[in-house]
């Protein structure tokens, strides 16, 4: 089913008459427009794209389904000059996005507005296998990337200057840019989950906790992978190889119609039973697409189930305050028996 025929499932299930998309990322999916402004309206009969002189061309070339609308006015003003002149009765809007401000102001038009909350982003769970091919194609991108600084990375470069090097390498390698903003970790700082990239000086005995990702056609990849510069600590080599082990667990163990929260406990439960269970704060990964997080959420605190055509990420972490930490992260596919692992790079506990 292609993407506009579920928004026409949305309307009937939902009993609407249209749906206003205003989300940059639910616009592109759905149009493939890339432009920076745009609405898109969407009714039973009906595909309309509104925005300004400035994309008219870049729409009518990238959004072929859509009838392209060139705006006088504002935005929400066209929205509501459609909703009035079509009698429309029952509109849908991304309820969870949509400002109060912008809710307001469209609730000018004559029909009533019903949120329709993250549907959108739910039917984007599932990749089309074009999406898949650009994850894949961004996957690659961070493996190249990770072995090239395996050749690169020295004591006395600092955290920024690896940056440096890796986002570079990406561009090198088409990427269109980082995916988000790119966290290395060394020595204590590794105990930072999200401990993005600093002037602290890269030490011998330092291990380097990379997390890092490339756009590719508007798609993400993410990969962490954790090394070592010199021999590092007795523990921190143990923590490697329970994280590691949780992460292989996971990646062998996963499998469509597995709850989100059965899925988190895969790695969990094999880090709690080796002693970290309290080092372990996060949840297990994500899914990828447009945006570097998206569902489902493998967590224990969320709740959902796997679907075939999930792309998420699978990334344990164990992290001790004043030693430092290690987290793997592998970008899977969610197939019929199991799963498809995209990045390929080594996972074996590297000392440079």
């Amino acid at each position: 089913m292609d993407k506009i025929a579920k928004i026409h499932d949305l309307l009937n299930k939902q009993e609407l008459d249209a749906i206003v998309i205003l989300s940059d990322y639910n616009r592109r999916y759905i149009s493939e427009f890339t432009g920076t402004s745009g609405a898109l309206l969407i009714s039973k009969n009906e595909n309309k794209l509104i925005t300004d002189f400035r994309y008219i061309e870049q729409a009518t070339n990238q959004a072929t389904n859509f009838e392209i609308i060139n705006r006088s006015g504002s935005i929400n003003d066209e929205i509501i000059s459609i909703i009035n002149s079509q009698n429309f009765q029952k509109v849908g809007f991304e309820g969870h996005l949509v400002s109060y401000d912008t809710y307001q102001n469209l609730n000018q038009a004559s029909a009533q507005l019903v949120s329709i909350g993250n549907e959108i982003e739910h039917i984007r769970e599932i990749k089309t296998p074009e999406e898949i091919e650009k994850i894949k194609v961004a996957a690659k991108i961070v493996d190249d990337t990770y072995n090239y600084l395996l050749e690169t990375v020295k004591a006395g470069m600092t955290e920024r200057e690896v940056k440096a090097l890796l986002e570079s390498k990406m561009l090198e390698l088409g990427a269109d840019g980082p995916s988000f903003d790119t966290i290395v970790a060394s020595g204590y700082r590794g105990a930072l989950p999200h401990g993005v990239a600093s002037d602290k000086v890269i030490e011998q005995g330092d291990m380097i906790t990379l997390d890092f990702g490339a756009y590719y056609r508007g798609y993400c990849s993410d990969i962490t992978r954790t090394f070592a510069i010199g021999e590092p600590d007795a523990k921190l080599k143990e923590i490697y190889d329970i994280v590691l082990k949780s992460q292989i667990k996971a990646i062998n163990e996963i499998k469509p119609g597995m709850s989100v929260e059965e899925a988190d406990a895969l790695s969990r439960d094999y880090i709690d039973a080796h002693g970290y269970g309290a080092e372990f704060g996060h949840s297990l990964g994500h899914g990828i697409g447009l945006e570097i997080h998206e569902g489902p959420l493998l967590s224990k605190n969320a709740n959902g189930t796997i679907e075939v055509n999930n792309c998420v990420t699978i990334e344990p972490g164990i992290y001790v305050d004043g030693l430092g930490g290690v987290r793997i992260e592998d970008d899977i596919l969610i197939t019929e028996n199991g799963c498809e692992v995209f990045t390929k790079c080594t996972k074996d506990l590297i000392i440079l």
